[in-house]
């Protein structure tokens, strides 16, 4: 093993670091910024305008407090844009290394004003996970407005909270399927499902559906073993370094995998950024062309990250614990949550900044999918095409990664749970049949572009791989039968059963 003979440096970790951090933050901005009129724009789905103005109804003055976002001082389109371009601006700048500390705040100030007014539509894992860890990176960035030259020290404390931050992502993604009692993860036959029905599947995934469930099971005794033993790898001590990269090797090649079979948006580059605070100088020296000298610390930048990093890793702790306790059969807690906490975690819960975490801890086994169908005279019915999800079966599916198509992500959920989505369903027909052209440019195409339908009705499909033969035969990705019609305005009520076709 490694004896290094003096201690380690993290000047090169945190100088790319941070730059990473800039590159996911740019493509989360951007990504959200071709879409965030019509997912919560003045003509869009959910409204933001809307959503503030009964917030402010119900709460008052707390709304300011419950919901902090600088959409408060307005919240047209053009703020919406200003906003999200903005912050794609503002991550240009964080990438070449200019005034880091600002603008690591002001990045975390407006995702998180995009959070709050985004309602359903970013409320992913990932999304939180950005904010958690654009807040830390703020800890450990240097107080600095130009690049290079003599660079404050990486400081330890500030590190490690990235470190804990990697640590509780992974193992919490592993420990929360085995605690949720889902059986498919007990007896490792979840990927018998999982590339079949994950909300936006890559062609790749057709391929891995297909594999003997041999090898399924094999994957998924591999993914446990690396998400929960690799993350204890990460906090190895500085003799055993190798250790450290063997942890963070595992991480990646995870990730990777994953990247490789479908598409969580931004979630797989912003894991693998993560593991980077992991790793020392002496590994980047190989690679990076940059030279950097460290300088003495700010006397008042020591003193703030003594009294707030105590503060962060105690919040993150037990975010971590709380998660464990509420993912238990039964979900209460089981009394191994302390009263105190829901007060703590309340007070901090409307900066999204200290999360649990874990990715499908209940393995979905079928896959509904709604089709969405317009008419101008009741008897002839064509359906509109999303430019991502699963739709026309013999449509290759295609990888859109880390771009986040948000309404084609949302579809997913809402066939899972009509009643639970049914308010921005009930605006997306309503939108289709007045032919609102910030909602139809969220879909691939429009199918009635000279004037709207004057009906629409919502099918929900059983989708399914088909097998290797089936598609040499049909040349078909997916088959697919309807199983339910769905009410518009959509209620509470059941689902009528759709006819055969």
């Amino acid at each position: 093993m490694d004896q290094p003979a003096a201690p380690l440096s993290y000047l090169l970790s945190r100088w790319l670091f941070l730059r990473l951090l800039g590159v996911v933050y740019l493509i989360a901005f951007a990504s959200l910024a071709v879409q965030v009129t019509g997912l919560v724009g003045e003509h869009g789905l959910l409204p933001a305008r809307a959503f503030l103005e009964r917030a402010h109804a119900s709460y008052g003055g707390q709304a300011y407090q419950l919901l902090p976002t600088v959409f408060w001082l307005g919240v047209g389109d053009l703020a919406l844009r200003l906003v999200a371009w903005g912050g794609v601006v503002l991550a240009a700048l964080l990438i070449l290394g200019l005034a880091p500390l600002p603008t690591l705040v002001l990045l975390w100030a407006l995702y998180l004003s995009l959070t709050v007014i985004g309602q359903d539509f970013l409320s992913f894992q990932w999304d939180a996970l950005l904010l958690e860890a654009g807040l830390l990176a703020i800890l450990w960035a240097p107080v600095r407005w130009r690049p290079g030259g003599r660079q404050p020290p990486a400081t330890t404390v500030a590190r490690w909270l990235l470190v804990f931050l990697l640590f509780k992502l992974m193992f919490l993604s592993g420990l929360t399927k085995l605690l949720s009692g889902d059986p498919t993860w007990l007896s490792a036959t979840a990927l018998d499902y999982h590339f079949e029905t994950q909300p936006l599947p890559p062609w790749t995934a057709w391929y891995a559906h297909n594999l003997p469930g041999s090898v399924h099971r094999a994957a998924t005794i591999a993914m446990f073993a690396i998400e929960l033993g690799a993350p204890w790898l990460l906090l190895a001590p500085a003799r055993l370094r190798r250790l450290r990269l063997a942890g963070c090797a595992a991480l990646v090649l995870l990730q990777l995998a994953i990247a490789a079979t479908g598409n969580y948006g931004f979630f797989n580059a912003l894991a693998i950024v993560l593991c980077i605070p992991v790793l020392d100088d002496d590994l980047f020296r190989r690679v990076l062309p940059v030279r950097l000298v460290e300088s003495d610390g700010s006397a008042a930048r020591l003193l703030s990250l003594a009294v707030i990093a105590p503060v962060f890793f105690a919040l993150s702790v037990l975010s971590f614990g709380r998660e464990i306790a509420y993912t238990l059969p039964g979900g209460s807690g089981l009394g191994l949550v302390p009263a105190w906490s829901d007060r703590v975690m309340g007070w901090v819960a409307p900066f999204r900044s200290f999360n649990g975490y874990g990715l499908f801890r209940v393995m979905t086994t079928q896959r509904p999918e709604i089709v969405i169908e317009g008419s101008r005279d009741g008897s002839g019915w064509t359906e509109y095409e999303f430019r991502y999800k699963p739709g026309a079966v013999d449509r290759r599916p295609g990888f859109v990664a880390p771009f986040h198509p948000r309404l084609d992500w949302q579809m997913w959920f809402a066939a899972l749970d009509p009643s639970g989505n049914a308010e921005w369903l009930r605006s997306l027909a309503g939108h289709l049949l007045r032919g609102t052209p910030e909602v139809v440019a969220l879909l691939r195409r429009n199918p009635f572009p000279g004037a709207p339908p004057r009906m629409i009705h919502l099918v929900v499909y059983d989708y399914r791989f088909t097998t290797p033969e089936e598609r040499q035969r049909t040349h078909a990705w997916w088959k697919r039968k309807p199983v339910a019609y769905l009410p518009v305005p959509l209620t509470g009520a059941e689902p009528a059963p759709a006819p055969a076709r």
